[in-house]
């Protein structure tokens, strides 16, 4: 079971998992950083605060699971995993190496990986089938799938918003990493979603619209959405912003996919380091 922690400490979690993801990238000189920075508070809410897993037995057959949708973003996975047990946080140096557990989409040969992410639009699915599963089997878990919101226009993703109301699968929560910019540039500019939660509730979901960043609301609505069982799935949408804490790449599509060079670095972690966890969101 997670622990509990005061919002400021979990804020200060999320600032110091911050700086292992800018470091991770540009150790590798390869990866993701906007939207690892743009969902890592939601996941530090999720691992810390409301999902049930073991570190120390990562297969646990009653454990919730976690299904990361946006694959590239895997910095922000991995530096949440290191630093709950799942494996050293000395790992973390091998990220995108040859013949690393830490490879720039998550594999399930890496302790607490629960889907192998890479092509987008996929994880919807499979996070159903594992909700499915659990249903059968009778175990009392709960599965979690984050996507993106570039992600959201891909068509796989509605075939499973679909099939999940149809076989009332309310042990499904889906939150969304709305970070509003996408690998060419903003996504209301490429394929506007326009208003998704209006989406999300038409096609028979339970909604959340929460402010990603803050933590009272992260936490008040992971609670909220496990204890919804109207034998419909949940969908929370998380309101962020793209590389949030780093202000050259906020917003910055240039950074969907790029490591920072020696002075953005410096530049980076700086900033990280002089944000105020009381005020943060």
């Amino acid at each position: 079971m997670a622990k509990k922690y005061l919002v400021s400490g979990l804020n200060q979690k999320a600032k110091e998992l911050r700086k292992d993801i800018i470091t991770m990238i540009y150790n590798a000189q390869s990866g993701h950083p906007g939207g690892s920075l743009s969902a890592i508070d939601v996941l530090v809410g999720l691992y810390y605060h409301k999902l049930r897993v073991d570190s120390k037995n990562p297969l646990w057959q009653d454990r919730d699971r976690f299904v990361l949708s946006k694959g590239h973003c895997s910095p922000a996975i991995y530096s949440v995993l290191a630093d709950k047990g799942y494996f050293p946080k000395s790992e973390l140096e091998g990220y995108r190496k040859i013949n690393s557990m830490l490879q720039g989409h998550p594999e399930l040969s890496t302790p607490g990986i629960d889907f192998a992410g890479g092509a987008l639009g996929q994880g919807v699915s499979f996070a159903l089938g594992i909700a499915l599963a659990c249903r059968l089997d009778k175990k009392n878990c709960s599965v979690y799938a984050m996507i993106g919101d570039g992600e959201m226009q891909e068509g796989a993703v509605w075939e499973a918003a679909m099939a999940a109301v149809f076989h009332k699968l309310d042990n499904l929560i889906v939150i969304l990493d709305k970070n509003q910019v996408q690998q060419t540039g903003k996504t209301k500019e490429i394929m506007d979603i326009g208003n998704a939660g209006l989406k999300w509730k038409a096609f028979g979901w339970n909604v959340i619209d929460i402010n990603g960043h803050d933590m009272q609301q992260i936490l008040k609505a992971l609670d909220k959405a496990s204890k919804i069982k109207n034998k419909k799935p949940t969908i929370i949408i998380s309101n962020t912003i793209k590389g949030k804490g780093v202000s050259f790449m906020e917003l910055n599509h240039k950074f969907h996919g790029k490591a920072p060079n020696d002075e953005e670095y410096k530049k980076a972690i700086e900033e990280i380091e002089k944000i105020d966890v009381k005020k943060f969101k």
